[in-house]
């Protein structure tokens, strides 16, 4: 890198400051904590324990996201104050050493820039997700598996906790179906890009004349939503069934049908639950991912009514992204168009990037 290039690059994120500046709005997060920090003054406060860990929640996020805006923002003036002064006194030590720190500078607004796309309503809740392997028996099945072990190890790659609500082996290899929730700051944020049908090609390991497959699945992630948002489910519009539970590896196996299915008839939207050995907590659990689910149906269909699209051209029913094994190895998201050669290592887990990607994009 040269002084014209950094010149350049300099620019790029004072512009892209400017712009982020505009969305975060610091003068107003400030006003509103300095707000907050009043009421938790006040002895009365604290006796609505529900609102107070709203509003506590509220402050420790807006803590953050201001203290993210002013050490990115810091470090650019910084930035941009010693190389006009090293320029000016032609001091090259310190243009290699800003040089060098360039990839820093550009992280540390990456990361703002990131953080300002998880900003929306919902998306610091958990995500409940649920993943279904697509036609083709023990081979979309076994890609069902492996989705699955790719977003437990995202997971436990940010120390989020995960709960099991429903998991249905499949008889040769991989899984029926799969629902779960994973607990973390943002998980829903991340995770709602991942809306959609994922297609894997590959060297079939169950074809016996090492054919190429093409196999896929879908995923459906929505947040984990607040007991206090009202989605209203009538009796007559769900139909409940019951049936025995059973898990990988004889786990959670059950001599009763304590298993619950519910089909909401209106949207044909499915949800089951297992995790339990008691009917009742799992009809609990169950109704608690339909609301989820429905919350995420009728978001959809606003965001459609705003973009002049039919309902059925969004959602789930879509092509999102491809996983090549053989004859090369790529994974390509169709929707920031990027390609990623590493595919082991997004398979483990390692998809952060990936997901940035999308949500800056889409924000674009």
């Amino acid at each position: 890198m040269d002084a014209y290039e950094y010149s350049e690059l300099l620019k790029s994120l004072a512009t892209k400051m400017d712009n982020i500046k505009n969305i975060v709005k610091p003068d107003v997060l400030q006003a509103r904590l300095d707000e907050i920090e009043q009421m938790q003054q006040d002895p009365d406060f604290w006796n609505d324990a529900q609102n107070a860990g709203k509003i506590s929640q509220e402050k420790t996020k807006t803590e953050r996201i201001l203290a993210t805006y002013h050490n990115a923002n810091d470090a650019l003036q910084d930035a941009i104050e010693y190389f006009e002064m090293a320029k000016a006194e032609k001091d090259e030590e310190t243009l290699e050493m800003l040089y060098e720190d360039a990839a820093s500078l550009q992280e540390s607004t990456h990361a703002l820039e990131v953080q300002m796309m998880l900003s929306g309503e919902h998306d610091s809740n958990n995500a409940i997700v649920s993943i279904h392997p697509g036609a083709g028996g023990t081979e979309s099945q076994d890609w069902a598996s492996m989705l699955y072990r790719m977003y437990l190890r995202w997971a436990e790659r940010h120390d989020f906790k995960v709960e099991v609500l429903d998991y249905q082996p499949a008889e040769e290899a991989g899984i029926k179906d799969v629902s779960f929730i994973i607990k973390g700051e943002n998980a829903y944020g991340y995770l709602k890009v991942e809306n959609g049908i994922h297609r894997l090609v590959r060297i079939s390991p169950f074809d016996s004349n090492a054919k190429r497959h093409t196999s896929f699945s879908s995923v459906m992630v929505s947040p984990e939503i607040d007991d206090d948002i009202n989605i209203v489910i009538e009796d007559k519009d769900i139909r409940i069934d019951t049936y025995r539970s059973s898990g990988a590896g004889g786990q959670h196996v059950n001599t009763t049908d304590s298993a619950i299915r519910i089909t909401h008839l209106p949207t044909n939207i499915i949800v089951q639950c297992q995790n339990d050995r008691s009917q009742h907590k799992n009809k609990a659990s169950a109704l608690k991912m339909l609301k989820s689910r429905l919350f995420e149906y009728e978001m959809a269909k606003k965001q459609a009514a705003l973009d002049g699209v039919e309902k059925s051209d969004i959602g789930w029913g879509h092509q999102i992204r491809s996983y090549v094994l053989q004859p090369y190895q790529q994974v390509k998201d169709t929707r920031s168009n990027q390609a990623f050669s590493s595919v082991d290592a997004i398979l483990d887990g390692d998809i952060d990037k990936m997901l940035e990607g999308v949500l800056i994009t889409q924000a674009k």
